[in-house]
């Protein structure tokens, strides 16, 4: 965001100094808590390599013992997989982050309802943390359920399924709760999936 881009909107000075400031917190405080998780990330790796090390050296010095060994086998693979949870943990976290940013993006009025229809296996994060197989899915979302989203130009949704000479009661979209048609559109494809 930048004062320019504000201005072409036709804000006055004052309100933009106003959000310009606000903005600057929220950026601030992001950054803060970013730095925070990093350096707690650096000091959970640090902390488990200077375990492994622990580790080595103290199989060294238990050569022989058995009963040490298996000890420090057994510490060894439970830092090994605590590092793997970690890591895990990590990466989904970084996904569903990336995953609800690109919903909202879309505009979805209800990201959760959205997230039940979309097939979360093909939606994979990449090595630069952009999100990829999302697109193609959301575009065909729009279509299909457009009352998931908010259109640009404000106007409600129109219906492709709308037919005039119909008698068929046509829902009001303010009427839709996005949550429950979202159920109800992962239930038909659950169908459709076991036929």
């Amino acid at each position: 965001m930048n004062r320019e881009f504000l201005k072409e909107l036709g804000l006055e000075d004052e309100a933009i100094d106003k959000i310009m400031a606000e903005h600057g917190k929220t950026v601030n405080q992001t950054k803060d808590e970013l730095t925070s998780a990093q350096s707690e990330r650096d000091s959970l790796k640090e902390q488990l390599s200077e375990r492994d090390t622990q580790l080595e050296d103290l199989r060294g010095k238990a050569q022989g013992n058995e009963e040490l060994q298996a000890t420090i086998d057994s510490l060894k693979e439970a830092n090994t997989q605590a590092k793997e949870s970690y890591e895990k943990q990590l990466k989904e976290q970084k996904f569903n982050y990336e995953l609800d940013r690109e919903l909202m993006a879309a505009q979805a009025r209800n990201p959760v309802a959205v997230r039940a229809l979309l097939d979360t296996e093909v939606i994979k994060l990449d090595e630069d943390g952009k999100i990829k197989g999302l697109s193609e899915q959301l575009e065909g979302l729009k279509e299909s359920d457009s009352y998931l989203f908010t259109s640009e130009e404000g106007a409600p949704p129109s219906s492709s399924n709308f037919n005039p000479g119909s008698k068929q009661k046509m829902n009001n979209p303010k009427d839709v709760d996005p949550y429950e048609a979202g159920r109800q559109r992962a239930l038909e494809r659950h169908k459709k999936e076991e036929k």
